[in-house]
């Protein structure tokens, strides 16, 4: 008898590891499913590393104005969920960095949170250019001010912004160097203020850009130097308005070259009434999609920031927060349809060593080796590559997902009877 029951608790003690056995592997298969949903639900990156919109007429030429009516945190709200439903990463605010322009700030700041946007901070110090009436204030104070100002309020920024401390500075302090011939002294600045924020962000464990010195066009030719460039981390930042989308491409393609950095569109937009006249709704959308379908072409471009959501010639929402038909256009772009793309080998394995560019950029793939290409309906070829195996080009489908096979080069029998078992299946 005890020997029976000896053996009906060593059964129910293997009963019960064969129990917990069971439910740890169905643990880590549901776990492992989870995250393998997960991985496939985060959201693609835009064609762009990043894609903005500008709120400058709203953010800063009426701080002042709007600093203590509760009734604009409506408009404010308004705004800003309007820009994050065209698929933009970040919403550019243009609110002065003076203490008495916080509460407005922070208004907009909680907008973007709410919308799950980045913030291009786009604002200055008003004395630079004396805004608002304030003083002027020299070079080392601005870089002393800009200092304080980011440490001291280290809950308005989060991984993925960008911070520009003096959005086209030639605009205020010592002047434009075109006119005043402070070109070395320009340079200095810029690279001194770009040294004391990018410290500033370190040292408050934030992923923040710092080196986005949006300047003129013009400014940037004889500014932006490679040595200027290099010591900015290769960003050249132009605020640029010109006549045509091509004339657009060959400044970036120009500035680029002779800086050897990449490019930000810090402002773009149409139309500027003294470059481009009046133009029609049907006009304005014409530019803006012949623009960036070659700007989505261009390895030079890193981002963009298209100026400005509304109240100005160029918007892309009337005043009663009508979208335009630029705003449409706008979205297509910055809200491409995805198609996810994997590369295989003929026995049904992921090449994760393949590497895939399109119109000259090369494109990213995630932590299951699948790269997420944004589809236009003039999108042509991408080239694929591996080690080890022949290149292949493929045209691109507006489908949800694609394959493409590539050949290996050398086949030992092992992978000779993988591939002939996949053909069987």
């Amino acid at each position: 008898m005890k020997a029976l029951n000896a053996i009906i608790r060593k059964l129910n003690n293997m009963l019960k590891k064969l129990i917990l056995l069971i439910i740890l592997i169905a643990s880590i298969l549901v776990l492992s499913f989870v995250f393998k949903k997960e991985s496939q639900l985060v959201p693609a990156a835009p064609w762009w590393e990043f894609a903005s919109i500008d709120t400058m007429k709203y953010s800063r030429d009426i701080a002042r104005e709007k600093l203590n009516d509760s009734s604009f945190n409506e408009v404010i709200d308004r705004q800003v969920r309007d820009i994050a439903g065209t698929g933009a990463t970040h919403v550019a605010i243009a609110t002065p960095y003076d203490s008495e322009f916080y509460p407005f700030l922070k208004k907009w700041v909680d907008a973007a949170r709410k919308h799950n946007l980045n913030i291009w901070f786009r604002g200055n110090f008003s004395g630079w250019e004396g805004w608002f009436g304030y003083p002027d204030i020299s070079r080392d104070e601005h870089i002393k001010k800009t200092e304080e100002f980011i440490l001291k309020n280290k809950n308005l920024f989060k991984d993925g912004d960008v911070f520009t401390a003096c959005p086209e500075c030639e605009n205020g302090g010592p002047g434009d160097p075109r006119h005043n011939g402070d070109v070395e002294g320009h340079r200095e600045f810029l690279i001194d203020e770009y040294k004391i924020t990018k410290a500033a962000f370190k040292k408050m464990g934030k992923n923040v850009a710092s080196n986005f010195n949006s300047m003129n066009g013009d400014v940037a030719r004889i500014i932006m130097n490679k040595e200027t460039t290099r010591s900015l981390d290769g960003i050249v930042t132009i605020d640029h308005y010109v006549s045509t989308p091509e004339k657009l491409i060959e400044d970036v393609r120009r500035i680029s070259r002779a800086s050897g950095g990449k490019i930000v569109l810090g402002e773009f937009g149409v139309p500027i009434p003294d470059i481009h006249g009046k133009m029609s709704e049907e006009e304005q959308a014409e530019w803006v999609e012949n623009a960036l379908g070659e700007l989505r072409k261009m390895p030079e471009v890193v981002g963009i920031n298209y100026w400005t959501n509304t109240g100005s010639t160029t918007q892309l929402w009337d005043n009663k927060g009508v979208p335009r038909l630029s705003q449409s256009i706008l979205t297509s772009f910055y809200k491409a349809h995805i198609v996810k793309v994997r590369i295989m080998d003929e026995t049904g394995s992921i090449l994760r060593n393949a590497e895939l560019s399109m119109d000259g950029a090369r494109l990213e793939k995630d932590d299951n080796g699948t790269f997420n290409i944004p589809y236009f309906e003039d999108s042509d070829i991408i080239s694929i590559t591996a080690d080890g195996y022949f290149p292949k080009e493929v045209k691109l489908s507006k489908t949800s997902e694609q394959e493409a096979v590539l050949i290996k080069k050398d086949q030992d029998i092992i992978y000779q009877i993988r591939r002939f078992s996949k053909n069987l299946l």
